[in-house]
C-alpha cells in the first residue's frame, strides 16, 4: 500500500474480530515501525508491554476500564500498553555521541563529544529532568511518534487499531512496570469486524483553524489543487457517514450481542 493511503485509511476500529489472533510477524512489524520514528536525543522514551487479550483473567480486563474503554476490551485480541520514560534524557551523552560517530550530528554543525559532554548535557538536558512536568510532556510527544509509525504499520499490514486510556492498577501486578515508568495508552490491536473504513473519514476541522504562516494572523487555507491530489492518492477520503454505516453498527451489535 502506498504510504498516502495507509495515512488515509487509519481509522479508530472498536469492532475486531476476537477470535482472530494477530500474527506474531505483524507484530514485530508495528514494534520495529515504533523503533525506527524520530525520537529526541536519539533515545527511547516509550517501553510498551504486548499481550493477548486471554492473558489476563476477565477481572483484570474489567480492571482496566474507563468511561471510554469498555467493549473494545473484550473484542480486541491484542494489547499493546504503552509507557513513557522521563528520564530518557540521561541516556543523552551516550546516544548523542552514538549519531556524533555515524556522521549523523556533524561538526559543521558544531557537534562534538566534547559539546555533548561540556554543553548540552549539563545546560539542556540535566535542567529539562529536574522539571517532572516538563519532561514528562517530552516523553509523551516522543511515545506519541513511535505510536503513530506502530499505527500505520498495522493498518498497512491489514489490521485495525485503536488508542484508549486504560486504568494501570488493573494490569500492575502482571506487567510490573518500574515505578519511574508513566502508563499512557493501550493500543488495541486486531482484525476489524468492521468495514475497515468504518464508512468514511471522521469529522475534521478546517485546516485554517489549525495552520498559520508567519503568525496566528495569517492562517493556511486548504488548496484544491493539493486536496484533490490527495483524494486521487486516497490520503483524503470519502467523509464519514456511508448511508449503509448505522446498519452496519446495529448488525455488530446483534452479532456480539451487545446494544443496538
Amino acid at each position: 500500500m502506498e504510504f498516502k493511503e495507509v495515512v488515509g485509511n487509519r481509522r479508530s476500529i472498536r469492532y475486531f474480530l476476537p477470535w482472530r489472533p494477530v500474527e506474531k510477524e505483524k507484530i514485530m512489524i508495528m514494534l520495529e515501525a515504533a523503533r525506527r520514528a524520530s525520537r529526541a536525543v536519539n533515545a527511547p522514551f516509550y517501553r510498551i508491554v504486548v499481550m493477548e487479550r486471554d492473558e489476563l483473567t476477565p477481572e483484570q480486563r474489567e480492571g482496566l476500564r474507563t468511561p471510554t474503554t469498555t467493549t473494545d476490551l473484550e473484542l480486541a485480541p491484542l494489547f499493546m500498553f504503552w509507557f513513557i520514560d522521563p528520564t530518557a534524557p540521561n541516556r543523552g551523552p551516550r546516544t548523542l555521541k552514538q549519531l556524533i560517530d555515524v556522521g549523523a550530528l556533524n561538526a559543521s554543525h558544531g557537534w562534538s563529544h566534547a559539546y555533548v559532554d561540556e554543553v548540552v548535557f549539563p545546560l539542556v538536558l540535566q535542567p529539562l529532568m529536574k522539571n517532572d512536568l516538563v519532561a514528562a510532556m517530552l516523553a509523551a510527544c516522543e511515545a506519541g511518534f513511535a505510536m503513530t509509525q506502530a499505527m500505520l504499520a498495522a493498518v498497512d499490514e491489514g489490521l485495525g487499531v485503536c488508542l484508549h486510556a486504560f486504568k494501570p492498577e488493573g494490569v500492575k501486578d502482571v506487567i510490573k512496570a518500574p515505578d519511574y515508568l508513566i502508563p499512557i495508552w493501550v493500543l488495541e490491536v486486531g482484525y476489524p469486524a468492521e468495514d475497515p473504513l468504518t464508512g468514511g473519514q471522521r469529522p475534521r476541522e478546517p485546516l485554517a483553524e489549525t495552520c498559520f504562516w508567519g503568525s496566528f494572523d495569517n492562517p493556511i487555507e486548504s488548496d484544491p489543487k493539493v486536496v484533490e491530489y490527495l483524494r486521487e492518492k486516497k490520503m483524503i477520503q470519502a467523509e464519514a457517514p456511508a448511508p449503509w454505516r448505522m446498519q452496519e453498527v446495529a448488525a455488530l451489535s446483534r452479532m456480539f450481542g451487545l446494544p443496538e
